[in-house]
């Protein structure tokens, strides 16, 4: 289903051939990523929540790379070899468009455009108009200018082709442009190369189609940096920061509490409760979903993670594809890594690793433990050092830990082991056998003293 009402039946294409050589890289330009997803990402998401009839890509440079990173059912992957411009790259679409559709024309290195402003322009499109996503720019350099007579859209003139009155025209092209179908083939077969660029560019079918009397709509986007390409490495910077500030002021309009607003990188979902506080230089990753109070200190980085109300991320903490429940403490420097799911009340220290692993109410791993493949109990208290040894070197095997266990430090649990409810285990052991509940339990050496010994010294150099 569509995100939004759509006025008319819809074929989108994503021009994406464009080699980038700005950006100095084997990898194809619509393939960098912002915010955590690339670039053409960002625009087939942007044309899915439109419900298009067809989705095509057009490419070309980066051999297979694109088809693979695209590789989705509903998308047609379109070749355009050679690359012959905009033009000659909607060509090769066109077998694959309805001819009672109209065509959104979208762009692989544009990952900004909202979907309400494009509906805007699909909108302006009907009855059997064309309709262009047009901006006014104090400094227009670099783009094609919009030509107008009386008023009405006649042309689109491109910079290098632009005679110096049209060059004083503020008005340009986005690129981003609705075409109706029935014309379409006709118009692109139309097009000549004679132009600074011995391209076939697609603005050229505006001089067309006014020609023939269609009328020209034209829309323009609420904010400047929807219309914005990315052409270098420095454009895409630019972009993360402004796609970050966007994200940080909506944040903030929810009632988040952002220590540093510039500080923040949401790479996917982020959403949030009430009262909910995030110190600076934070980073979220696919979905994450932060209860109410919950409180995220500096430098910490959460991916697919959702953390229930009132509990606490201590600095330099690190979390992975886990479930934490509500009023727990974690950090700082912890790491959780996937799998892992706490119960409400657990407190996860300093330099402790859990990997999928289950921890129950009220428990306690405070201080440099590795607790993997494990199932702890109810209100269990693991002590400094220990680890469970849950790798063989071939297999790996489950530690469970009962409730009302106390676990001394600088233990192993050799797996699989099940330390029974209520037990203790003594500092310093290594357990290999299940251990009996309410009893204590260790294994260490005979304590002795040698006399006499003497702590070697350094032996002077002659």
């Amino acid at each position: 289903m569509s995100e939004f009402a759509m006025p008319l039946p819809i074929d989108i294409v994503i021009l994406a051939a464009g080699k980038g050589t700005r950006m100095h890289s084997d990898r194809p330009k619509v393939l960098h990523e912002l915010a955590g997803k690339s670039l053409l990402q960002h625009a087939l998401d942007t044309a899915r929540a439109l419900d298009p009839a067809k989705i095509c890509v057009v490419y070309g440079h980066g051999g297979d790379a694109i088809p693979r990173a695209v590789a989705q059912p509903d998308v047609q992957m379109v070749l355009q070899v050679p690359q012959l411009g905009t033009g000659h790259a909607l060509q090769q679409a066109t077998p694959y468009l309805d001819a009672g559709h109209v065509t959104l024309v979208l762009y692989g290195d544009v990952p900004l455009i909202r979907g309400e402003t494009l509906l805007a322009l699909l909108q302006a499109a009907l009855p059997g108009k064309m309709a262009l996503l047009t901006m006014v720019m104090d400094e227009p350099k670099g783009y094609g200018r919009i030509v107008r007579n009386n008023g009405n859209v006649v042309s689109i003139v491109e910079e290098k082709d632009a005679s110096p009155e049209e060059r004083a025209i503020h008005e340009v092209n986005t690129g981003i442009m609705v075409l109706p179908n029935l014309h379409l083939t006709a118009w692109l077969a139309a097009l000549k190369n004679e132009n600074a660029q011995g391209e076939y560019y697609l603005t050229d079918v505006i001089a067309l189609a006014a020609g023939q009397g269609v009328e020209i709509a034209t829309v323009q986007p609420a904010h400047h940096w929807e219309v914005l390409g990315i052409n270098s490495k420095s454009q895409l910077a630019h972009l993360e920061r402004l796609y970050q500030h966007e994200r940080a002021q909506s944040l903030m309009d929810g009632g988040v509490t952002l220590a540093d607003p510039r500080r923040i990188d949401v790479r996917g979902e982020l959403n949030c409760g009430r009262d909910v506080q995030i110190d600076v230089n934070c980073v979220f990753e696919g979905r994450v979903v932060l209860g109410d109070g919950v409180r995220v200190g500096a430098n910490c980085v959460l991916r697919e993670v959702t953390i229930a109300a009132g509990t606490f991320i201590e600095p330099f903490s690190l979390l992975d594809q886990a479930e934490i429940g509500a009023g727990c403490r974690i950090g700082p420097y912890a790491r959780i890594r996937p799998g892992t799911r706490l119960a409400d009340e657990v407190h996860i220290g300093n330099f402790v690793e859990l990997k999928n692993s289950q921890v129950g109410y009220n428990s306690k791993i405070n201080h440099l433990s590795y607790v993997g493949d494990t199932t702890v109990g109810a209100k269990v208290n693991i002590g400094a050092g220990t680890i469970t040894c849950n790798y063989d070197g071939a297999n790996k095997y489950r530690t469970v830990i009962e409730d009302g266990a106390f676990i001394g430090s600088d233990t192993q649990l050799v797996a699989p082991v099940t330390v029974g409810k209520g037990a203790t285990i003594g500092a310093g052991s290594t357990i290999t056998k299940d251990t009996p509940s309410g009893e204590l339990t260790l294994s260490r050496a005979k304590q002795i003293t040698i006399a006499g010994w003497q702590r070697p010294v350094k032996k002077i150099k002659e």
